[in-house]
C-alpha cells in the first residue's frame, strides 16, 4: 500500500556524514546530561510508600494528586488501580517522617475531601527493591540489545547487526537524556516505552535492509550508494504510513491519558521521530561505511546480467 510513488531517487548517502555529525553531537551532549544531572527516578527505584484507596464513586485522580501536592509531597503518582473507584498512590520517601505517619496524613486530607475514602493497604518499598527493578531493568535492555543483533546478523549480515544496534542505542539514549535534561520523571512506564522503541526502531531498520538485500538482487549496475537511496526511498510511503499511524495513536495518550501516561506517551513520541532518522541516516550510513556490498548478502556464485536464468535479468531501476 502506498499514499504515492517517488520516480527519483532521493540522495540520502549524499549528506550521511552531515547528518551523522549531527547525530554524535546529539548522542554526546545526551550522555553529558545523562552523567551530569541523572535520571529522575520515581518511587519504583528509589523506594517509599504505596497506598490502595478505594472510593464509593469513581475517583477524580487530579483533585486526589493535588491534595497529595498541597501536603508538601512530590513526585506522586497517583492511578486507578482494578476500577474506577480503587487508586493506587505512590510517594516518595519524606526526611523526618516515616510511612505510616505519611499515609495517616494522606488519608486524612483525603477523607477531608472525600469522607467515602476507605484505605485499603499500606506498604512500604525499600531502596532495595528499586536497586533490583533498575538492575532487573538493565538486564532487560542488555537482553534485547543481544537479541536484536544475533537476529540481524542470522538474518542479514555483521554489519548491519552492528549498524542497527549502533543506531538503536542512539535512539535510547537520546531519550534518556532528554529525561536527565528535563528532569522528567523516569519510572516503569517510562523503561517500557524504552524497550517499546528499540524493537519499533529494529523493525524500521529491518524493512529498509530487507530492501537493500533485494536490490542487490535486482540491480546488477548500481553501485552501493544507490543501492541504499533506492531502498529508502521506496520505503518512505510505507514509512509515512506506518509511523504516522503509530504516532496518531501516541498522540492521543500524550494528550487525553492523563499524568500516568504522559511520560510513557513523551518517550515514545521521541523514540519515534528519532526511530525513523536513525533508521534512515545512521543505521544505512554505518552500514555502508563498513563496506557492506552484493557478495555479503547473496550467498553463491553471481549470475551474470542478461543471463535468462536469472529471474532478475530485465530488471532495471
Amino acid at each position: 500500500m502506498e499514499f504515492f510513488k517517488i520516480h527519483r531517487d532521493i540522495p540520502f548517502m549524499r549528506h550521511a556524514l552531515v547528518f551523522n555529525l549531527v547525530s554524535l553531537l546529539t548522542f554526546l551532549a545526551a550522555v553529558f546530561f545523562l552523567f551530569s544531572r541523572g535520571l529522575h527516578l520515581s518511587v519504583e527505584f528509589t523506594g517509599g510508600t504505596l497506598m490502595e484507596v478505594s472510593y464509593s464513586q469513581p475517583a477524580d485522580l487530579n483533585t486526589i494528586r493535588n491534595s497529595v501536592a498541597a501536603l508538601g509531597i512530590n513526585d506522586v503518582q497517583v492511578q486507578n488501580f482494578g476500577t474506577a473507584q480503587d487508586v493506587l498512590i505512590r510517594m516518595p520517601v519524606q526526611k523526618g517522617s516515616t510511612s505510616g505517619a505519611q499515609s495517616e496524613r494522606v488519608m486524612a486530607t483525603l477523607k477531608a475531601g472525600d469522607a467515602s475514602a476507605t484505605l485499603r493497604r499500606t506498604e512500604f518499598v525499600g531502596p532495595q527493591v528499586g536497586d533490583e527493578l533498575a538492575v532487573d531493568g538493565l538486564k532487560a535492555l542488555a537482553s534485547v540489545i543481544v537479541g536484536i543483533m544475533l537476529y540481524l546478523a542470522i538474518r542479514f549480515e555483521w554489519k548491519f547487526a552492528v549498524a542497527a544496534i549502533i543506531a538503536n542505542l542512539h535512539d535510547v539514549i537520546i531519550i534518556l537524556g532528554f529525561f536527565a535534561f528535563f528532569q522528567w520523571e523516569f519510572s516503569l512506564p517510562v523503561l517500557a516505552a524504552v524497550l517499546a522503541v528499540l524493537g519499533y526502531s529494529v523493525n524500521e531498520s529491518v524493512v529498509i535492509f530487507d530492501r537493500i538485500r533485494e536490490n542487490f538482487r535486482r540491480y546488477r549496475k548500481m553501485n552501493t550508494v544507490q543501492i541504499i537511496d533506492n531502498a529508502i526511498t521506496s520505503t518512505i510511503s510505507r514509512t509515512i504510513i506506518t509511523h504516522g499511524c503509530t504516532q496518531l495513536m501516541v498522540l492521543s495518550m500524550l494528550l487525553f491519558g492523563g499524568a500516568t501516561l504522559h511520560y510513557f506517551a513523551l518517550a515514545l513520541t521521541i523514540g519515534i521521530l528519532f526511530g525513523i532518522y536513525s533508521s534512515v541516516f545512521v543505521a544505512a550510513a554505518i552500514a555502508m561505511w563498513l563496506g557492506i556490498q552484493r557478495e555479503d548478502l547473496i550467498k553463491g556464485p553471481l549470475k551474470k546480467e542478461g543471463d535468462p536464468t536469472d529471474p532478475n535479468a530485465g530488471a532495471s531501476v
